[in-house]
């Protein structure tokens, strides 16, 4: 096998980049990443060297980046080092040794291509297909679906791997043929992390079975790239039929959804990207048979079932244009302050303040929305058995233009119960007859 040769042939067929755009290259002084510099410069690429020192094994760390610093002085191409406290960024995160590296190195990384002076394009890695097989794998007893079966992409954003098609036994000649000095890492060798179990012991003591599972595994990586392809557009398709975006919200309709004959699938497929696991996917797909004011929160949204919909709504988001109040409630944060919500048995003491309010809640429905006015909104003033275009009554309130601009009202079932801090709507204050109620107290914004 030419390596180099099918080196440049990957990066045309793949379409990587154009050989005059400038490369960052991941270098921890490895076999791989070694022969991935030395291809580059065979090539006539340009390219910097990069190199994370995350000083975990002391002084075989620091070995590791004496040797980038040869392969820098061989090459003579630019050169960066960083030192991480990766112990410490773990603990303070309550992450892994492994995750803490990855996010430090590619936080780092990131940083060096997205400052101009730099000029750089695209930032290389040296995983190959005995990477890329251990991912798949691993993907598989994870239960990561279709998307997790097509193990890793040659290009993504980015970053690039010229090297996913070469074997680690062809990379090894290579480097041999080439006398390239590389650094072998002996934690590599420890079943203690999870990759290491599948390389030393799971596909090995496959192999005595079936011989070419390598091969299998990759022509599979192949073949799932293209069915994660098609698999895609019928989402796309799926998503579009049924979601409608209103403001910052996504509006579901639940009868069309459980027609779906691959409901549990499109679902999370579109909840996913809102920051829901596949552990959170039943939880939601619940609310499709749950009463009107349920919800699932992912750290970001919410799921929540309104009447014939399920809504996914931004948490607290300061942008957003509209919140929806499900019953429990207590408090909501938003640009104009922040509403109080309490629900009682009985009236009690009226409040002067127009910020604090009581409202019958015998007509009120969950969940509630929280949302700026706009033209055509009419509500009925607290005293008026007519309705009034919220633009009259504003001009009737002498309001300047700035106030109109900030004025929230709160709607239940698409009629507004409160226009906040002015008035509430007539229909829904206390009679001799309220035997319950619904408070509200805003505390507006400074």
């Amino acid at each position: 096998m030419n390596l180099l040769s099918n080196f440049r042939s990957y990066i045309v067929n793949e379409n990587l980049f154009q050989p005059k755009e400038p490369l960052l290259l991941a270098v921890s002084g490895g076999v791989d990443s070694v022969v991935l510099c030395d291809l580059c410069r065979q090539a006539g690429f340009i390219f910097t060297i990069a190199h994370c020192n995350f000083g975990l094994r002391g002084a075989e760390s620091d070995a590791d980046e004496a040797l980038v610093q040869q392969l820098n002085a061989k090459y003579g191409v630019p050169y960066f080092v960083k030192h991480f406290d990766t112990a410490a960024y773990a603990e303070e995160n309550k992450v892994s040794i492994q995750v803490a590296a990855r996010e430090l190195r590619y936080g780092w990384f990131n940083e060096l291509i997205s400052e101009p002076a730099n000029n750089l394009r695209w930032l290389l890695t040296a995983h190959h297909a005995d990477d890329n097989m251990e991912t798949i794998l691993m993907n598989f007893f994870k239960g990561s679906g279709i998307d997790g079966m097509k193990g890793m992409l040659p290009k993504n954003n980015n970053l690039l791997r010229p090297l996913l098609f070469a074997k680690k036994e062809v990379l090894l000649a290579y480097a041999a043929a080439q006398q390239l000095t590389y650094r072998e890492d002996a934690s590599n060798q420890s079943d203690k992390y999870t990759r290491n179990y599948f390389r030393n012991q799971l596909i090995p003591g496959v192999e005595k079975v079936f011989p070419q599972v390598k091969e299998n595994i990759l022509h599979n990586a192949e073949r799932f790239r293209d069915i994660r392809q098609l698999y895609m557009e019928a989402i796309a398709a799926h998503k579009k039929k049924l979601c409608k975006v209103v403001g910052t919200s996504i509006q579901i309709p639940v009868q069309l959804l459980l027609q779906n004959r691959s409901m549990s699938t499109v679902l999370y497929e579109i909840i996913k990207d809102y920051g829901f696991t596949a552990a959170q996917a039943g939880a939601v797909e619940k609310l499709l048979f749950s009463e009107s004011g349920k919800y699932v929160s992912s750290a970001t949204h919410r799921v929540l079932r309104n009447r014939k919909w399920l809504l996914i709504t931004p948490v607290n988001d300061a942008g957003a244009a509209h919140f929806v109040i499900a019953a429990n409630d207590a408090v909501t944060n938003f640009p104009g302050g922040v509403l109080h919500l309490q629900q009682k048995d009985s009236p009690g003491k009226i409040d002067t303040d127009p910020n604090s309010v009581q409202l019958d809640a015998k007509d009120i429905r969950f969940p509630l929305l929280l949302r700026k006015w706009k033209t055509g909104d009419y509500f009925y003033p607290l005293g008026m058995e007519k309705k009034k275009k919220l633009s009259r009554f504003f001009i009737d309130q002498k309001l300047s233009l700035h106030q109109k601009e900030n004025t929230w009202v709160l709607e239940s079932n698409k009629r507004i119960i409160w226009v906040a801090g002015l008035r509430i709507d007539n229909r829904f204050k206390l009679t001799p007859a309220t035997t319950s109620t619904l408070q509200l107290r805003l505390t507006p914004a400074k």
